[in-house]
């Protein structure tokens, strides 16, 4: 019989590499809890109609990405492909919107049917933030803030860049649309495919084309800055201020749009030059209106989204994955014979007692001196306790240096902990 394998672009995260994934969202828990964000969890299935509603239909996530099924009931539901419009309507479902001022994020697997390659797969995990009730720009300022922070913690600090645009109020977007479809309806023969396409459903998009041609054209195409309406222009204005006084570096890419549908004002990209063409390792924006339009009340909103595959392929690519990033035990228990197996677990369950935070592992399934002392070194512990019967005996154990030519050495089973704590912090 054929074994079964998992499905293309959903992949597991095997034990080998779950450290650097727990390194990674522990940092972002700190990094958040720091500026006072609440966790919210959502449900991975929620009705097709929301992200219809939220995306837009003419999205390339709506229209060729979304896994999409009927239920038994004949309802049409979808794993969710992003984490805005689920939280959206989390928030306004529960309550958590009405006169209240809201810090939220949440953590977990996306979904959408496109092409694999290297840090992106069908299925992928996202942290994503999100911010309700605040309309000035001194909140857009806080997420770029915060994320230099994290950028910093995860040693990223000097591979990160921060790119940031307005695309302005939704009616200066739509006049801009028209300039930028009649500028390039009269080229269109010479645009790539996708922007063929898009040209007729989502034209900001074509700003984002990487096709050196389409490059070319869009040299002389109309300016988004030049539609800007005076109170995005303002706000724009202020939020570059706010990141001079925080110190925080930037560029201002005039191409700069957000693929969502739901988007206005401010929009940012965090990207790095060491990932080839998959560069941005977070992106957010403002989306004041979506709210409404998924049937709330007038709200302001702003957030971000990052990849963690994106993110633990660029730690990996710089190698700056921390060395305690690793499932490696601290000390390794063995019992050699029948008699020392009962008092071997005893002891380390003592041991995890007495050293809080330290990785024991007792030895289980029984085996010779030899294969016990080579799992031991497997595990990577530091430290080997040995309970054999001369140990029982006389009430020791003894304790065998893994990592380092020190001698072995004969310890007392009351002073074991004692010993281990003062070697392990050395």
């Amino acid at each position: 019989m054929a074994k079964i394998q998992a499905i293309r672009g959903m992949n597991d995260i095997l034990p080998e590499q779950t450290p650097i994934w727990q390194f990674v969202e522990s940092t972002v828990r700190k990094v958040l809890r720091q500026y006072g964000y609440q966790e919210i969890r959502m449900p991975v299935v929620e009705q097709t109609d929301l992200f219809r509603r939220s995306i837009g239909e003419v999205t390339d996530i709506v229209e060729k990405e979304m896994y999409t099924f009927e239920d038994r009931n004949g309802d049409s539901l979808t794993l969710r492909p992003e984490g805005t419009a689920g939280c959206v309507r989390a928030a306004e479902e529960h309550g958590l919107l009405f006169n209240q001022t809201r810090r939220l994020w949440y953590m977990g697997p996306m979904f959408r049917h496109e092409r694999p390659q290297k840090g992106r797969y069908r299925q992928f995990h996202q942290i994503g933030v999100e911010c309700f009730g605040m309309a000035g720009p001194d909140i857009d300022a806080e997420l770029l803030i915060l994320t230099a922070r994290l950028w910093q913690e995860l040693g990223l600090g000097t591979h990160a860049r921060l790119e940031i645009n307005s695309i302005g109020s939704s009616a200066a977007r739509n006049q801009f649309r028209g300039a930028l479809v009649d500028y390039l309806g009269q080229y269109k023969s010479q645009l790539d495919a996708d922007s063929q396409r898009r040209l007729g459903t989502n034209p900001l998009r074509i700003l984002d084309s990487k096709d050196p041609e389409t490059r070319k054209l869009l040299a002389d195409a109309p300016r988004l800055e030049d539609y800007l309406d005076a109170e995005s222009k303002e706000h724009f204005d202020r939020l570059k201020d706010l990141l001079d006084a925080a110190g925080i570096a930037y560029t201002v890419n005039p191409a700069l749009v957000r693929g969502l549908d739901y988007y206005g004002k401010t929009v940012f990209e965090w990207v790095t030059d060491s990932l080839g063409a998959q560069g941005t390792i977070c992106a957010g924006g403002r989306y004041d209106g979506l709210v409404e339009q998924l049937g709330g009340k007038p709200t302001t909103a702003v957030g971000f989204a990052m990849g963690l595959e994106r993110l633990i392929l660029l730690l990996e690519t710089l190698g700056l994955v921390p060395e305690d990033a690793n499932n490696n035990a601290d000390v390794y228990v063995t019992a050699m014979g029948e008699a020392a197996v009962t008092p071997a677990m005893a002891l380390a369950e003592t041991l995890r007692n007495r050293l809080p935070g330290q990785v024991i592992v007792n030895h289980c399934g029984g085996g010779s001196f030899k294969s016990q002392m080579k799992k031991a070194d497997k595990s990577g512990a530091r430290y080997a306790v040995i309970l054999g019967e001369n140990e029982l005996e006389n009430v020791t154990v003894s304790l065998k240096p893994l990592r380092s030519d020190e001698d072995q050495i004969s310890v007392a089973q009351d002073e074991l902990a004692a010993v281990l704590a003062k070697a392990l912090a050395n």
